[in-house]
């Protein structure tokens, strides 16, 4: 057993918590004001004549109550003030002396009292800047104030066109060290920003291009945005760049719809005139392909016959040659076989006899031949 150790009837009862600790404080304040146990004003001790007859108050020994108070307050107020809570979704940027010293995490922190500044910073919040409109009404609808913007959404295309454009940037912070210390007015910064850029975006691009292409005009404008902010350093990401409303201002929009009629129109017409094409060329080359195969096959097969005549008529000249009287006999009546069942009236006259002769009808109708 340890010697120095206090018995628990000689220990004295602490505060278990600093509520309980400022409570004692604040309780030993009102004591000694009251008089506590001693004989002064208020105590169990003190003349019952109500301090007639005893001696006047302490001016000094008030003074020095009144002092007490005012220093056990500020003590109180320098010792809560040195813990300090972080929100989720914010970062704390702590600065001693006005020098940056420390980025804290949401949770409870601590910091040096007097010496050290806190400054809370959002970093989950979406911020956004509107140009041509303001939100009236948020919501899952929103409604939105146009009038009076107009001159925010006015811009010139590259090929000297007025359009009105209306959009919103969405950002968060980033770096919250950046955001406090590297500049001014961040809001005003992004706002300019924006606006420089797409402005510049779509005074390259012409107007049927800025009206058809929203979303490479806001692929562009968000990468310009973010690559100047960077170089401001001002801790600043941007999440969206967003065209909510790319149209003709209202004192051309009438001219504007009679040139997209006459567009849509020679779409239409264009559109026609390539079905007919497609129809009809196609038929009309398979048909002149068509043609142009017959003829070929023609061709072929007259050749190819042509030749098989030579060829055959050849061969006829060699057997004639080696045999004059019967291959010309078998020419004869190889021909009379072809010819003779195609005639119908046959006339048999002596070719020696000079005179007029009868002659003998050998036709299919002939008495003879019945």
């Amino acid at each position: 057993m340890s010697y120095d150790q206090q018995p628990q009837w000689g220990k004295k009862k602490r505060p278990s918590s600093p509520e309980d600790f400022i409570a004692a404080i604040l309780k030993k304040i009102k004591d000694s004001f009251e008089g506590g146990d001693s004989g002064g004003p208020g105590g169990p001790n003190a003349p019952k004549d109500g301090g007639q007859g005893g001696a006047p108050p302490n001016l000094g020994s008030g003074l020095m109550k009144i002092a007490l108070v005012v220093g056990a307050l500020i003590l109180v107020n320098i010792l809560m003030s040195s813990f300090y809570t972080i929100e989720p979704g914010e970062r704390g940027v702590v600065l001693r002396f006005g020098q940056y010293q420390k980025t804290t995490s949401p949770g409870l922190n601590f910091k040096l009292p007097v010496v050290d500044e806190l400054v809370k910073v959002d970093v989950e919040t979406v911020r956004k800047q509107e140009f041509g409109m303001r939100t009236r009404i948020p919501g899952q609808k929103t409604v939105y104030e146009k009038r009076g913007y107009e001159a925010e959404s006015l811009m010139l295309t590259g090929d000297k066109n007025v359009i009105n454009v209306e959009w919103i940037v969405q950002y968060k912070i980033s770096d919250p060290l950046s955001f406090v210390f590297k500049v001014k007015d961040v809001d005003q910064a992004v706002r300019d920003v924006s606006e420089m850029a797409v402005r510049r975006v779509v005074g390259n691009q012409g107007f049927d291009y800025a009206l058809s292409n929203r979303e490479i005009i806001e692929m562009l404008s968000s990468r310009e945005i973010q690559s100047t902010l960077d170089k401001y350093e001002s801790g600043v990401k941007i999440v969206t760049v967003k065209l909510q409303d790319v149209n003709p201002p209202d004192a051309v929009k009438p001219a504007f719809n009679e040139v997209n009629e006459a567009d849509q129109d020679m779409k239409r017409l264009v559109n026609e005139a390539e079905e007919t094409y497609n129809r009809v060329i196609p038929k009309a080359r398979g048909t002149a392909l068509s043609i142009m195969e017959e003829a070929h096959g023609y061709a072929i097969e007259r050749v190819n016959l042509a030749e098989g005549e030579v060829a055959r008529f050849v061969n006829i000249l060699k057997e004639y040659q080696q045999a004059k009287d019967v291959t010309k006999k078998r020419m004869y009546l190889e021909t009379m076989a072809k010819v003779l069942p195609n005639v119908e009236t046959i006339h048999i006259i002596d070719k020696d006899q000079r005179s007029i002769l009868p002659f003998l009808d050998i036709s299919k109708n002939s008495p003879a031949i019945k």
